[in-house]
């Protein structure tokens, strides 16, 4: 008995959930994953940003506190310039937010304010902002020298990716309302050494 190569060959059932899905030809489970998939991905996205925001939070705080002992110790001076100064935080950075040679010079991004007081009560406590926005206008870079106190304040204005998690994350925003941000703020106060 010869075998015809044109009868119609019967198709083995696929087994499990990947197999069930292309069998199916209704579309009902097309049409689930669809929809259940849109609201997934949301909130993978978000969990994401928010993570990177947090490691880069954590950055921006030890790049502070590292920038801090070098002022503590007499590493970093008056003597030095605040675009030297701008470029070593920018190398502790860099790894997650890396700066452009225009934020060197021209900050859109990141912020440092650096002053040193007589005394620690008279060290500002609070976020200056000009309404929803990051007010800049006191900002300078004047350490201290021996045996005075300095604050190391970083400002950076981190870009929230995700739409549907932006109005919720961000509380900063330009003057005009183009830019919503999300503030990441690290200060550290050090008393220099008798260097």
């Amino acid at each position: 008995m010869s075998l015809d190569h044109h009868t119609p060959r019967r198709r083995r059932p696929m087994k499990g959930l990947f197999g069930r899905l292309l069998g199916r030809r209704d579309g009902a489970t097309s049409i689930e994953l669809a929809l259940l998939s849109l609201p997934f991905f949301a909130i993978v996205f978000a969990s994401l940003e928010t993570f990177v925001a947090f490691t880069g939070e954590q950055l921006l705080a030890n790049a502070t506190e590292a920038m801090g002992r070098k002022i503590r110790t007499g590493e970093i001076r008056l003597s030095m310039t605040e675009a030297d100064f701008r470029k070593q935080f920018c190398a502790e950075i860099a790894i997650l937010m890396p700066c452009s040679a225009q934020e060197i010079t021209t900050p859109n991004k990141l912020f440092l304010d650096v002053q040193s007081y007589a005394k620690f009560s008279d060290i500002p406590k609070a976020i200056p902002l000009n309404g929803k926005d990051l007010n800049t206008a006191s900002f300078k870079f004047a350490p201290g020298g021996k045996r005075s106190i300095n604050i190391i304040r970083a400002y950076y204005r981190w870009d929230v990716v995700t739409d549907l998690v932006r109005p919720y994350v961000s509380n900063i925003r330009s003057a005009d309302g183009s830019r919503q941000n999300y503030l990441m703020v690290a200060t550290t106060v050090v008393q220099n050494e008798d260097f």
